[in-house]
């Protein structure tokens, strides 16, 4: 009986956001392994006595992202994690999507600005400021050239908190067709999902945002599965990956762009595709064994 943890958030006294965690708990156990959900910074949980790690909920992380890369390692060298550490050390700094870029992946153009840079802005079109580390649009915000003294304050709170910031154009086909997740499980598309924009007009970066508007379902065009497929072959040394959720957006020219590749705890939206979860249990199941 394989013994398998998913790795999630300490929710305290707050109710707990991921939907799909004792979905799959129950999943697995109807499967014949033995499963549980453990919260990643729990000081006395044993990883070395799991046969396999599957990073789920986590979404606390991008306050701790040292200590969590630092976490993922460790267990890394206990057991079996997925995604492998490695990829969660490339994939929490959002500085991959310059990676992308780099290796002719069509991607949302991407500038960093780190603490101490001069506050470079665009002056002719709307744009966006959130930091590299970051989850449900924490600390993100759109504006328009107009509003720079507002964005200038927004940079200079993140890098007071030594957070280097992403200053991208507000892709305006995000308000027309919305954001597309392609979630890939087990090397094989899993199930596609669309959302609509999350970041309001005037809205303050540390509002409080619902980061998953509007969710649906929706079917993947050939172009985003191209897309998507050639974002997961440029992760570097290509490395097996039993989770990915690649999300699209609409380019000016109608052709889809990586807004975000998501490798360390995406949300699945099994709630939303109930018939994906027996695929999830089979591939977690396959991973354990190997």
């Amino acid at each position: 009986m394989p013994r398998i943890a998913l790795a999630t958030y300490d929710p305290g006294d707050e109710p707990h956001h991921d939907r799909d965690l004792p979905v799959l708990v129950a999943a697995l156990a109807d499967a014949g392994a033995e499963a549980a959900a453990v919260h990643w910074d729990d000081p006395g949980a044993d990883w070395s006595g799991f046969d396999l790690v599957v990073i789920r909920s986590t979404w606390d992380y991008s306050w701790r992202a040292d200590e969590f890369v630092t976490w993922a390692e460790r267990v890394g060298k206990a057991t079996r994690i997925a995604n492998p550490a490695a990829v969660v050390r490339w994939n929490t700094d959002k500085r991959y999507l310059g990676d992308l870029a780099a290796a002719g992946v069509p991607s949302v153009p991407t500038g960093y600005l780190a603490p101490g840079d001069a506050p470079d802005l665009p002056d002719d079109r709307e744009f966006v400021v959130k930091p590299t580390f970051g989850a449900g649009a924490r600390f993100a915000a759109r504006y328009t050239p107009g509003e720079r003294d507002r964005a200038v304050g927004h940079l200079a709170r993140m890098h007071d908190e030594g957070l280097t910031a992403m200053v991208q154009p507000y892709v305006e086909g995000i308000d027309v067709s919305g954001e597309h997740a392609l979630q890939f499980f087990g090397g094989r598309l899993l199930h596609a999902s669309r959302k609509r924009a999350v970041l309001a007009r005037g809205a303050a970066y540390d509002a409080d945002k619902v980061a998953h508007p509007d969710l649906e379902p929706w079917t993947p065009t050939p172009a985003e599965l191209s897309v998507a497929e050639r974002a997961l072959a440029a992760v570097p040394d290509a490395p097996e990956l039993l989770y990915a959720r690649v999300d699209l957006v609409d380019g000016a020219d109608g052709e889809p762009r990586v807004m975000e590749l998501e490798l360390v705890e995406p949300n699945l939206f099994l709630f939303l595709h109930p018939g994906s979860v027996d695929a999830v249990v089979a591939a977690i199941l396959a991973t354990a064994a190997r």
